[in-house]
């Protein structure tokens, strides 16, 4: 199974005169980063969420929220009178020594930390297990669209892998008249530039095979062949975190692809070898996305 690293998943639920909401979204990252928002009363929670999160979701950069909100909205916040009158005054002693209208000052204040704020009320251990069982329906729920996403990337990969190997199998036909082309070229230059009675038949035919030797492609084409076997035996696997693994054989699968073309001198298996690193490329980037 297949998890992407871009995920969202939520759960809310009420107790008592309050609502408790938690999010949870996540990008792309090479390691496991959790920023949290949290209410003041419930940051001393932030290590026993953290461990959590750890433990039942994959890497990525997550975005944990938790929010308990009163019912009553009339009660859930104030204002800070005595802080809200020092940064009035404060404020509109700079904008008038620098002429500056003082229309946004009052939203501007609203905006500063500690101005609004709520009262800190403890927390017990009915309304900290009623949060608990919150946090882990939005990671079933967070979990389960990145196994959605990751399923339909699964897809497109199998897709992608198969085509390379596709069209790996069209570069066979090819063979016999890139050899006899290679052959035919270089008897030309030979022919070009030097006197038919100089040229030592026996010591072209030996140079040919030196080349031919050097351009052969089978090593690569047998390799690219179990490579693309073992990422779809990856991506069939039982394993959760496959991102980093898929990611090394692809490297391995565009090395190959690159030294077939390097080697091809043919241009109909170049076209074939653009068309592959075409492929390769869209499977690098839907691999970057899994966890």
């Amino acid at each position: 199974m297949l998890y992407s690293m871009t995920g969202f998943g939520n759960a809310r639920a009420s107790f008592g005169e309050k609502t408790i909401t938690v999010e949870i979204r996540s990008v792309n990252s090479k390691f496991t980063e959790v920023r949290f928002k949290l209410p003041v009363n419930y940051r001393d929670k932030e290590a026993e969420i953290r461990k959590m999160l750890n433990d039942d979701l994959n890497r990525g950069k997550i975005e944990f929220g938790l929010t308990v909100r009163q019912n009553d909205l009339e009660t859930e916040s104030r204002i800070n009178t005595a802080l809200f009158t020092k940064y009035y005054h404060e404020l509109s002693s700079i904008a008038n020594s620098l002429n500056i209208d003082k229309g946004d000052i009052l939203q501007t204040i609203m905006r500063i930390p500690n101005v609004i704020f709520t009262d800190e009320v403890s927390i017990d251990e009915s309304e900290w297990k009623a949060v608990v069982d919150v946090i882990k329906e939005a990671i079933i729920s967070f979990n389960q669209y990145r196994s959605d996403e990751g399923e339909a990337m699964a897809r497109d990969l199998k897709l992608r892998i198969n085509t390379i190997s596709d069209l790996l199998l069209e570069i066979d036909p090819l063979e016999t008249s890139r050899v006899t082309s290679f052959k035919q070229r270089l008897k030309q230059l030979l022919e070009d530039n030097i006197p038919s009675e100089a040229i030592d038949t026996a010591r072209f035919e030996q140079e040919v095979l030196y080349y031919l030797e050097k351009l052969d492609i089978n090593e690569e084409k047998v390799r690219l062949t179990q490579h693309c076997k073992y990422f779809l035996e990856e991506l069939n696997s039982n394993d959760v975190q496959k991102g980093r693994k898929l990611s090394f054989i692809s490297q391995e699968i565009g090395r190959e692809v690159n030294t077939i073309g390097a080697k091809a001198y043919s241009s109909s298996i170049q076209k074939l070898v653009v068309m592959m690193k075409d492929e390769l490329e869209k499977i690098k980037e839907q691999v970057a996305n899994l966890a």
